[in-house]
């Protein structure tokens, strides 16, 4: 079910993107006069095909490779105009209106992410308060002086909420300066700031967690572990455990998380653990005795249970909350998202040329399914935020000035602009070229990068 899920996903996203990128190009051709022979979604065999009402009769159509689409326009250099309609052909136009129609592409998948932000602040975003945990030794975060349950209140004067928003802030603010500036709150309610020199930290060198590398660690909900299954000649079923039992005590102590009780037992095999015990709403200890078993190359402590959590409710209260905003307030966020997100994918491109940011960076299709699957399966706000991304992502991806991409017809007018004459039928071919190779390579990396990470 889950791949059946990715895969409808995947191409629901591919799917809804490029008829968004491509309507901006139908939209605007037709509004300025450019007539339209096809708009297909996908490229290669046409599959399925259906001529409009209007007028001009365009040919709608569904291709066989679902990774793209076009628009087809009426065009001198791809085959012979009816004299009649000269008038209408793409190349006939003048530079302004052809520049215009392919702006228009990326420019509705920027219009597409605003709305797709928006829309999942009006539903409620289900957030996280930023509030931090004990840092980890001798990292920058250490360094600066983070401690324990300070809340973040703003990086560099940008207002923070939640976790998402300090994730994203840091990565943009270290993309411009080394130097980032949180201001805090601290547990007994003063503030103060904490400074991360990150200078000599090289956050996208490798695909893992930036917040790591810096030493900042989240507060997470406080909860304990619930009794799903006791396994037959286990040590919880020698010692008595029963499914939903609430195990909320570990040796005398009040246990803070799920992940710290499952460490615990596996690092104390053959020892004797006090576990206090909430059954039918009646307090009760057990002792047990964690059997040594040998787990993917390593001996570990294992008491034979299934294992759900349960939060408590005064760190709930503390830490999650639901976003939500008007409609107006919505789409000016969206606005704000998607140009922060567009400025940071750019940065990130940058320093992938340079060299400052590793090329296991770069995601292809693969990683989009499976983050496409993901997405869809824990909400409709978190799949429009995905689709958000992806959009922007495409926009600027469509903007570089690489032949063959929407940026690099739109090099070519500019330099017509410039030079009063269109660039030469040879160097556009040429530039074509150039094109293909380049956005070849860059998908072979893609893939190659997917691969690996299903791999490992």
């Amino acid at each position: 079910m889950n791949i059946f899920i990715t895969i409808v996903a995947f191409f629901a996203t591919i799917g809804l993107l490029v008829a968004v990128h491509e309507f901006g190009h139908y939209w605007v051709a037709r509004k300025l006069g450019v007539k339209v022979l096809r708009f297909s979604i996908g490229f290669g065999k046409v599959i399925w095909k259906k001529k409009g009402k209007d007028e001009d009769e365009v040919e709608y159509a569904l291709s066989l490779i679902p990774l793209g689409g076009y628009v087809k326009m009426l065009d001198e250099r791809e085959g012979d105009v009816d004299p009649a309609e000269r008038h209408r052909a793409f190349n006939l136009q003048p530079v302004w209106k052809r520049f215009l129609i392919v702006l228009a592409g990326p420019v509705f998948n920027f219009i597409f992410a605003i709305f797709a932000f928006a829309v999942t602040y009006m539903a409620g975003i289900d957030s996280v308060r930023p509030y931090l945990a004990t840092p980890a030794a001798n990292s920058p975060a250490a360094i600066s002086g983070v401690v324990a349950g300070d809340r973040v209140l703003s990086i560099n004067n940008q207002p923070i909420e939640t976790v998402n928003q300090l994730r994203l802030t840091v990565l943009g603010e270290y993309l411009g300066d080394s130097s980032v500036s949180l201001q805090v709150e601290q547990a007994n309610g003063s503030r103060a700031e904490r400074v991360l020199d990150l200078s000599q930290v090289a956050l996208l060198k490798d695909e893992g967690d930036y917040f790591k590398k810096i030493g900042l660690n989240l507060e997470r909900p406080e909860n304990y572990p619930v009794v799903t299954k006791v396994l037959p000649d286990s040590a919880a079923a020698s010692a008595g455990l029963q499914a939903d039992d609430h195990i909320q005590f570990l040796n005398g102590e009040a246990i803070k998380s799920t992940r710290e009780f499952s460490e615990f037992i596996s690092s104390h095999p053959d020892q004797v653990v006090n576990l206090g015990i909430l059954r039918d709403g009646k307090a009760m200890d057990v002792s047990l005795t964690p059997k040594l078993t040998e787990f993917e190359g390593r001996k570990v402590g294992m008491i034979g249970i299934g294992m759900a959590y349960l939060k408590t409710a005064e760190s709930v209260n503390k830490l999650e909350f639901k976003r939500k905003a008007s409609l107006l307030e919505s789409i000016k966020l969206g606005a704000i998202e998607t140009w922060d997100m567009s400025l940071m994918t750019l940065r990130v491109m940058g320093r992938l040329v340079t060299g400052q940011a590793s090329i296991k960076n770069i995601s292809g299709p693969l990683t989009i399914a499976d983050y496409a699957g993901k997405s869809a399966v824990i909400g409709f706000s978190v799949f429009m935020s995905f689709l958000a991304i992806i959009s922007l992502s495409l926009g600027v991806l469509n903007l570089l000035p690489v032949p063959m991409l929407d940026g690099g017809h739109l090099m070519y007018y500019i330099i017509e602009i410039v030079k009063g004459s269109p660039v030469s039928e040879k160097f556009e071919a040429m530039g074509m070229r150039v094109g293909m190779a380049m956005v070849g390579v860059l998908m072979v990396l893609a893939i190659y990068n997917d691969i690996t990470r299903l791999v490992s």
